[in-house]
């Protein structure tokens, strides 16, 4: 894969900078006042061929790697948006480019790069399973030349957004299996096709992601919609996260900077006492350590996603980017609340609302005790915890 050069990367960012200036903090503002999907935003995105940057030129994306995409992200974020709302259709498309065959690629990758196709939803987590993936239930059975779907998943974004899912279901039943991992498979879903057979219910949550409930009765899949082999869904899944947790880094670092940015503008501006707040240590402190704190996760991020790029074994830092990250952006957020005081609670100051969005990634899509916990076991030889 080439590198791009310092320039380019530079570029990236000023043009997404310019992209977002059409949107402004009162744009996402209304959109989490009305608990509404910014489409807008979403459809620029895609017409300037931003959320098909992973996807090879010879599909009809741009071809680029997990630095560039990364940069993508973080720069939505610090400039007050909120990259979550599109952030999947660049990550779950390389479950079909990595172990989809070649038809499946010339079926789904072009039309996902155009934008006639959005591949937002990730239908992983069940209500009784939660973080035990190997625990889900929903079945998905072989009826000839297609697959039943029968089953339920919850904390699932964007499926009232998305044309395709990618669903992981059971299609050997737990007591069938010698390891718990085995007998899960990976399928691409057509929500549209089948929009009778799925019923999708909102879960009215403290920040604006568009989660759902989702109920399968039925559902039918073509038996050539399978990703890989039948029963190895879990190693696919597995295999995509490290761009996951470094995409979600690249989001968290950039609500970082928003919050220390933000802060800052603030600190010099307010004065109380007859002096600037931020000649209080008590205010400067936090703002500054925050700020460490960012820079340290970007270099951790940057080195998961060079890693990443150059096709070599990144668990270990996709996973602490991720947790790195996620802690920085927590921290910068109570820092900047803390530094306009009863002001940041004001819906029209921002800080709320990206304050609310930041407590999402300590917890999604993955706990960071669960990163700690694999940290600890994988990467220092500590014993197996769960």
């Amino acid at each position: 894969m080439a590198v791009s050069a310092p320039e380019e990367l530079d570029l990236i960012r000023k043009s997404i900078k310019a992209l977002c200036s059409r949107f402004p903090e009162s744009y996402w503002r209304e959109m989490d006042e009305k608990k509404a999907y910014p489409e807008d935003f979403i459809q620029a995105l895609m017409n300037d061929g931003w959320l098909s940057i992973l996807i090879p030129e010879k599909y009809g994306g741009s071809g680029l790697g997990m630095v560039e995409a990364g940069i993508i992200l973080e720069e939505i974020n610090r400039s007050g948006g909120n990259a979550g709302a599109g952030h999947a259709q660049m990550y779950t498309m390389g479950s079909i480019l990595r172990h989809g065959n070649e038809d499946q690629k010339q079926r789904y990758l072009p039309k996902i790069a155009s934008g006639e196709l959005r591949l937002q939803a990730f239908g992983i987590t069940e209500p009784t399973a939660g973080s035990d993936t190997t625990s889900i239930e929903t079945r998905a059975v072989r009826k000839g030349d297609k697959y039943l779907v029968n089953g339920q998943k919850i904390w699932i974004s964007r499926t009232q957004h998305s044309d395709l899912m990618l669903l992981l279901a059971r299609t050997t039943p737990k007591d069938q299996v010698k390891r718990k991992t085995e007998g899960l498979s990976l399928f691409i879903l057509d929500m549209q096709d089948q929009k009778n057979n799925i019923t999708i219910q909102p879960i009215d949550t403290m920040i604006n992601h568009s989660t759902t409930e989702v109920f399968f009765e039925n559902t039918e899949i073509p038996a050539e919609n399978l990703i890989g082999e039948e029963g190895n869904g879990f190693k696919q899944v597995l295999s995509g996260m490290n761009a996951e947790r470094i995409l979600i880094a690249s989001e968290c670092i950039g609500d970082a900077k928003y919050f220390v940015d933000k802060a800052v503008q603030y600190a010099n501006e307010r004065v109380v006492f007859n002096r600037q707040i931020g000649e209080n240590q008590g205010v400067q402190f936090p703002i500054a350590q925050a700020y460490m704190d960012a820079e340290a996760a970007k270099l951790m991020r940057d080195q998961a996603a060079e890693l990443f790029d150059a096709g070599e074994n990144c668990g270990a830092e996709a996973n602490m980017s991720k947790y790195l990250a996620s802690e920085a952006s927590w921290k910068a957020a109570n820092a900047a609340m803390n530094t306009y005081g009863g002001y940041g609670f004001a819906s029209e100051y921002n800080i709320e609302r990206k304050f609310r969005e930041a407590r999402l990634f300590m917890v999604a899509p993955v706990t960071n005790n669960l990163v700690t916990s694999y940290v600890a076991q994988h990467v220092l030889g500590l014993p197996r915890s769960f």
